[in-house]
């Protein structure tokens, strides 16, 4: 039985979480979280994936300041605020979940790794995603896509914020996406306020003990194309994480779940009833 619903959790400091769920009730979840200035909605094409609805529970969070959630004036810097909210999450997927992180979204479920371990995870998809942020930081390298829209995308100026934003929309995938999807990006961006969209980025942090201590199954996908978040920070996140299955597509920019659907979602699937059966074993020994 499917349910489609919306949903609030409440995450660090008391601050609520808006939550996209839809799939089969009682199965297995996957948890997506989204990146930089963007909502859930990013995530449109695998939850409207039958395959995928049908195998698993669906849950997308918004993160604080973005989307359905509330944007508190602080916390943006602190890990354990990270970990804290996608802890909320994970409880509400009612066991262990896949946790597919996309851009930014791999920087949350690093901040979660730091503070909480594996626990409550049957296995990690970082999806064109960063791990690391901060000068020099290899994990958290960005493509020109991203570097040529800051600071201005930055900016509490419409006039300076908007021409940044919409570059960088345009800029995020290397094949043709549809209009209407490049336009809810774009809607994402700059629905979040200036104010959450700089706090994102005023933070150091460095992962590499955090990536190699890791002990579920991981997967990371990345376009060879990626504007956005350079090839090289996915590579440097699979250097660092024993038995990693890591996926370079060609001619793929920062939007694989939607550039290369089928093939992401069939990825995907693969990857989570691998790990759940993991987590089978484990249980059974």
């Amino acid at each position: 039985m499917t349910r489609r619903m919306r949903a609030e959790v409440v995450g660090a400091s008391g601050v609520r979480i808006g939550v996209r769920i839809d799939g089969e009730r009682h199965a297995p979840a996957l948890v997506f979280v989204h990146g930089w200035a963007q909502s859930a909605r990013a995530w449109d094409t695998q939850f409207a994936d039958p395959e995928l609805r049908e195998r698993f529970r669906l849950i997308a969070p918004d993160l604080r300041g973005h989307g359905g959630s509330e944007a508190p004036e602080g916390g943006y810097g602190d890990p354990a605020t990270w970990a804290a909210d996608l802890a909320a999450v994970l409880e509400l997927a009612g066991g262990d979940a896949v946790v597919v992180g996309w851009s930014y979204g791999g920087l949350v479920i690093t901040d979660y790794l730091r503070t909480h371990g594996t626990r409550g995870l049957a296995g990690i998809a970082f999806v064109g995603a960063i791990t690391e942020i901060g000068k020099g930081r290899p994990g958290g390298r960005v493509g020109p896509a991203m570097a040529d829209a800051l600071p201005a995308a930055l900016s509490d100026d419409l006039g300076v914020a908007l021409p940044a934003l919409t570059a960088l929309a345009e800029g995020m995938a290397h094949r043709p996406v549809p209009g209407e999807f490049s336009q809810a990006l774009l809607g994402a961006s700059l629905a979040v306020p200036p104010r959450v969209r700089r706090a994102l980025f005023r933070r150091d942090v460095d992962s590499a003990d955090v990536l190699a201590a890791v002990d579920v199954p991981v997967l990371v996908v990345h376009g060879t194309d990626d504007a956005v978040v350079d090839v090289t920070a996915g590579e440097y996140t699979a250097g660092k994480i024993a038995g990693v299955s890591a996926r370079w597509w060609p001619g793929v920019g920062h939007l694989p779940f939607v550039e290369s659907a089928r093939e992401f979602d069939t990825t995907l699937r693969r990857f989570a009833e691998q790990a759940f059966e993991s987590v089978l074993g484990r249980a059974e020994r």
